[in-house]
């Protein structure tokens, strides 16, 4: 946005800085996707960029580490994201849930000890994920869930709630109880208040919450390497993507790279878009 015609030069100079500084730490993280993006596309054999990708030439660029993410031989990466995907789906649904409720008894106003518990729920965030893993794998073992569909989810579950708790959390700290009040002056059971006027509210809150839980669980190798034991038939795509970098370095895993990437960035726009529904709902103007 340009600046007034009357604005003071050193306040200029801020203004300019501020962009270049912005501009220079977006580039900073955002160039090494602009590496793994055109490597996936590499018709060749090897992690490089050849002569001829430097050149454009055409015959260069192949899409076979995307056929061979599908078709390859055996499929690892087809049973990996089989898996990521159901360890997503369900522990998705779980830390929505549990999140969700958790936000909603922290909201009250009766809620004794609230930063102590939030400070306890948000805790998988805050704790490195290497003592994670070790006490949900120790805890998993003794229930005998170690190396389990379960055990993953239940792994997953733990670090996507924080998410939830959090988004959900500020979603209900614009929320005006006046509304429930009135609802329950009106003869509405604290039931049909909740799915009426509280849910559809804090909709966009629980939507983003499950979307970074879904990331979360999608992108988790840490916690994996512990609960999962090494059993070829639970792996993930994170997992594979280590497995492949330590064992055969293919551009498959390139290719790998770059769908998350998309799968990303297409949650992030969502997020963004549910972020400016939930203020327009609240009536705060989008900034």
């Amino acid at each position: 946005m340009a600046l007034p015609k009357y604005t003071e030069m050193r306040y200029r100079v801020w203004h300019y800085s501020y962009l270049v500084i912005c501009t220079a730490v977006f580039v900073f993280l955002i160039a090494p996707l602009f590496v793994i993006i055109p490597l996936s596309f590499n018709a060749e054999q090897y992690i490089h960029f050849s002569d001829g990708m430097l050149a454009l030439q055409p015959e260069a660029f192949s899409l076979r580490w995307y056929e061979d993410m599908i078709y390859g031989t055996k499929n690892p990466w087809g049973i990996a994201a089989r898996n990521s995907v159901y360890y997503a789906f369900f522990s998705t649904i779980g830390a929505t849930v549990l999140g969700t409720v958790a936000a909603l008894g922290l909201s009250s106003r009766y809620m004794p000890y609230k930063q102590l518990i939030m400070s306890v729920l948000i805790s998988p965030m805050i704790i490195p994920l290497i003592i994670s893993g070790s006490a949900i794998f120790f805890s998993l073992a003794k229930l005998g869930l170690a190396a389990t569909f379960p055990g993953i989810v239940i792994a997953h579950i733990i670090l996507g709630t924080p998410f939830v708790v959090i988004t959900v959390t500020a979603t209900l700290s614009g929320f005006d109880d006046s509304i429930t009040r009135a609802a329950s002056s009106l003869g509405s059971t604290p039931t049909n208040t909740f799915f009426k006027i509280t849910l559809p509210l804090i909709t966009p809150g629980i939507i983003s919450g499950a979307l970074f839980a879904f990331v979360t669980s999608f992108d988790e190798i840490v916690v994996i390497l512990f609960v999962a034991g090494g059993d070829r038939n639970l792996t993930t795509i994170p997992l594979q993507m280590w497995t492949g970098l330590r064992e055969q370095l293919s551009p498959t895993i390139m290719a790998v790279a770059t769908c998350l990437i998309v799968l990303s960035t297409l949650i992030l726009i969502v997020t963004e878009l549910l972020r400016r529904r939930s203020e327009r709902i609240r009536g705060i103007s989008a900034q």
